[in-house]
């Protein structure tokens, strides 16, 4: 009889014994039964006979992690503090080696062309283990992605292609598919139950050799990975907001490090912690050089007449526009204007959106719902806006612009794959006009005949209560500049009451970073290391004592110092009382060793957090 320490797959839950005759390798998946239910576990290890009594294994299925993956989880469950079982479910397992094919597969070069500066910058990504590639947009990284994939392919090797989810757009699905045809698998959550058990199959089977997605695509059973790339590298949809914690960027540099993989990060705008910390591979121009004017205008979040004056001029001239606003649905908050009142969720601490469409206000943490005010219940008086959001931007538009098409884009309209596919085409077939978004305008779309960019709401975002405000309001104003102007000239409009800053960094993003690492040093990061502490009950006074016991046990640790301790600045989401403790230290160690001493169990952790509200 053989006793084997098992975890229970997607539990938070600690390691469990159970027995088997069979001998099992460590990594394999089974069926156990837990409380007279039939659970899936995997074999962590074979021990001695426990002095306690075992049930036996149900039953020995035809999967296994790979070593790979049961070290990426060891990681995962060591760093971003979760169960192993945790850490494991967010990988699919290998099938039964048996049943892998894995054939060799022969293609011809690739039939695209490199300028002299793309020639140059895939030359030294190739001589790096992981590097940079600092590149601005139009300028061509897709293409070194691309040729990547084949050097990939040469050597009889796998490539993970990740970027932001938004960004699968069916201009990069198409243009991969056209150059490697079948091995090309493309993963989303929003595939159907039957495509991602397809898919998986023949990921398992070695039919594919390239697979491209977000952050999920990284735990894919893919063979023999020699690449991973990971595009938009600065964007924070790759830091998972629920347990575990992880980070796919930092992951990607992980997994590249334990399989000998090559890891490129690319960005036109890259995070100041990247810029810091890998060799750099720049491209300093566009592949298209247009000239591009900037026009900057005091305010907040306005149509301007200005505005709708360039609006009706570049669409008069057949050109197309894109208008951001950092807020989606109509309105951030609704308040009153004689009392000050605002319109808040009962079961969280933050104001809800205005939703005409719907006839209604909702909270966007909980999705509570109820009907718009008539008047401030309060005070009677009449209930106001703060600042505009796309879809009254959308209704204004269209009352100035009748015989225009004009295309909400953000998540109340974007909410399938196959919305977002018609959207982009019909504007890639210039049957809409104007494109009225949030952050997802600035992921990854490459039209042609966008010559106006207006940019409202980015002081909103600059002053947000966050380290990382200024690097995100200037990648925001980078990312959706640089959406206008592809092959004709172009006009960026920007609101803002601070025109000096964002005018100070038009064309060397570099020279921000630079001077970003000197503001950040001994603060924040890459000098430093941060780890959030979220404590959430529905009870408040129990949670705040909880804080408090957890801050005195961390105040013994001299290397590590507490930012802050509190109530979190949302401060209660979905009937729970929410507070944080934010930790820096020089070390990541002594962050890891702190935090692992002083965990009872009252509260998870979130290590590099970038979020903190």
């Amino acid at each position: 009889m053989h006793y084997y320490d098992v975890c229970l797959i997607g539990r938070r839950a600690p390691l469990f014994t159970y027995r088997c005759e069979r001998l099992i390798e460590p990594g394999t998946l089974v069926n156990v039964e837990v409380r007279g239910k039939t659970a899936k576990a995997a074999i962590v290890a074979e021990i001695e006979k426990p002095a306690f009594d075992t049930l036996e294994i149900t039953e020995v299925l035809p999967y296994r992690f790979d070593d790979y993956q049961v070290e990426t989880a060891k990681f995962i469950k060591e760093y971003y503090s979760c169960a192993m079982g945790e850490a494991l479910a967010l990988f699919e397992p290998f099938g039964d080696p048996s049943l892998q094919m894995g054939d060799g597969i022969e293609r011809e070069g690739l039939d695209i062309s490199l300028t002299e500066a793309q020639g140059d910058a895939l030359k030294s990504l190739k001589r790096e283990d992981s590097a940079l590639l600092f590149a601005p947009t139009g300028s061509g990284k897709t293409e070194i992605y691309m040729k990547l994939f084949e050097e990939a392919l040469g050597r009889e090797k796998s490539s993970i292609f990740l970027m932001p989810e938004i960004s699968l757009t069916p201009q990069m699905e198409k243009r991969l598919k056209i150059h490697f045809g079948d091995i090309v698998a493309i993963w989303h959550s929003k595939l159907t139950k039957r495509r991602r058990e397809e898919t998986i199959a023949k990921i398992r089977s070695g039919k594919i050799r390239i697979v491209a997605g977000p952050r999920s695509a990284l735990f894919l059973p893919l063979q023999d990975i020699g690449l991973i790339v990971v595009d938009e590298e600065h964007d924070d949809s790759y830091k998972a907001q629920s347990r575990p914690r992880y980070h796919a960027r930092d992951l990607a540099l992980f997994i590249g490090k334990k399989l000998g993989a090559r890891v490129v990060l690319g960005s036109a705008t890259p995070s100041v912690s990247t810029f810091s910390r890998q060799p750099v591979v720049r491209i300093k121009d566009p592949y298209i050089k247009t000239k591009k004017r900037f026009v900057f205008e005091k305010g907040g979040c306005s149509l301007t007449p200005s505005m709708i004056g360039a609006i009706r001029e570049h669409t008069g001239a057949d050109g197309q526009v894109l208008l951001f606003l950092p807020t989606r649905a109509n309105f951030k908050y609704l308040y009153c204007d004689n009392c000050g009142y605002t319109v808040e969720c009962p079961f969280c601490s933050v104001g809800m959106s205005l939703h005409r469409n719907l006839r209604a206000v909702r909270c966007h943490y909980c999705g509570y719902t109820e009907k718009i005010p008539q008047s401030c219940p309060k005070c009677s008086s009449i209930i106001r806006s703060d600042r505009m959001g796309t879809a009254e931007a959308v209704e204004l538009l269209g009352e100035e612009f009748p015989d225009l098409t004009i295309q909400q884009f953000d998540k109340d309209t974007i909410t399938t794959a196959n919305k977002l596919q018609k959207a982009l085409e019909r504007f890639a077939k210039k049957e809409t006009q104007i494109l009225v978004g949030t952050q997802m305008l600035a992921k990854g779309h490459d039209y042609p005949d966008i010559t106006l960019a207006i940019i409202l709401g980015l002081d909103y975002i600059l002053a947000l209560p966050d380290y990382r405000a200024r690097e995100r309001a200037l990648s925001l104003f980078v990312q959706i500049a640089g959406r206008a102007g592809r092959a004709r000239e172009a006009t960026v409009m920007v609101q803002t009451n601070q025109p000096e800053f964002f005018g100070e960094y038009i064309g060397d993003y570099e020279k921000f970073l630079r001077e970003e690492v000197l503001f950040r040093e001994g603060l924040y990061p890459p000098s430093t290391h941060l780890c959030r502490l979220l404590f959430a009950s529905k009870d408040e006074r129990k949670c705040e004592d909880r804080v408090s016991k957890v801050k005195s046990a961390i105040e013994r640790f001299d290397r590590v110092e507490i930012v802050g301790a509190g109530r979190a600045p949302i401060e209660k989401i979905a009937g729970k009382y929410r507070f944080n403790i934010l930790l820096r230290s020089r070390k990541r160690g002594d962050l890891l060793r702190t935090v692992k001493a002083v965990d009872d169990g009252s509260f998870e952790v979130d290590m590099d957090p970038v979020d903190f509200a």
